[in-house]
């Protein structure tokens, strides 16, 4: 089985937000779908690593920020590369809005909002599912959205591993450095797993 058929499937990028008291939290995610219309609702998608995830679990509420093609690399590092238990992501983070649900989203370099309430969870392993209601949605420019095969032909860098060897991450270009990779080896910067990682 050649596991990288998956990434022939076309999948946006987003920044998922969510609040709990005085922590405001995001984080990159590529999993949002719309599953119903009436009534309005989407599925979502994120890692139990993260701290979002943790804070959507307990309150229910999240904004979607749709990256939009003029997003910079540095966006990806901001909410994607770090981790919101170790810094505040979205304090004084330029361009940021509060929607109806008093929740944050991006203002800039994004092309839509969506806000959701979770009606339902599936623990799905490493992830969870989130189901949830459109409370709100907002399209904000005309803009081209952000896939992933775009992320990967022209924001992400291309990797410079001349002088490296061990594996790479196929989705954020994380060098591993050493042999054989870990069985268990979580990426540091987008907690992929080991069978995303390729010999270099």
């Amino acid at each position: 089985m050649n596991k990288n058929a998956m990434f022939n499937i076309e999948y946006g990028l987003y920044v998922i937000t969510t609040k709990d008291g005085d922590n405001d939290n995001g984080c990159i995610i590529n999993t949002v779908s719309q599953v119903t219309d009436s009534p309005l609702r989407i599925s979502v998608t994120v890692n139990k690593e993260n701290l979002t995830h943790d804070i959507i679990k307990k309150t229910g509420l999240f904004n979607i920020s749709v990256l939009s093609t003029d997003a910079d690399f540095e966006i990806f590092k901001h909410f994607g590369f770090q981790s919101g238990r170790e810094k505040e992501k979205l304090k004084n983070y330029p361009g940021i809005l509060n929607s109806a649900n008093g929740l944050s989203y991006l203002s800039e370099c994004s092309n839509a909002f969506i806000s959701g309430k979770v009606i339902s969870m599936t623990d799905l392993g490493t992830h969870t599912l989130f189901i949830a209601d459109v409370t709100d949605s907002e399209v904000l420019n005309e803009k081209e959205s952000v896939t992933y095969s775009y992320y990967h032909k022209f924001i992400k860098p291309r990797p410079n591993d001349e002088k490296k060897s061990g594996y790479r991450c196929k989705i954020c270009g994380y060098i591993y450095e050493g042999d054989p990779l870990p069985e268990d080896f979580i990426c540091p910067l987008c907690k992929h797993g080991a069978s995303d990682f390729e010999k270099i």
